[in-house]
């Protein structure tokens, strides 16, 4: 399976930089900086779950 990264719209022009890809099941989140990184995994409704809760401020910085 090949594996299409892009970078996250809202990512800063500096080198902070999200990337997903969308798995079968599942997307995956990486730093752009850091690609043969492990990355982050999340289901779909963990995602949407992740997305709220970063869209209304409820994550620590």
């Amino acid at each position: 399976m090949i594996i299409i990264w892009r970078k996250a719209m809202r990512s800063e022009d500096h080198g902070n930089c999200v990337e997903l890809a969308a798995l079968p099941n599942a997307i995956a989140i990486r730093d752009s900086k850091a690609p043969h990184n492990p990355h982050l995994t999340l289901r779909p409704r963990a995602f949407a779950d992740f997305l709220h809760q970063v869209k209304q401020g409820e994550l620590p910085r």
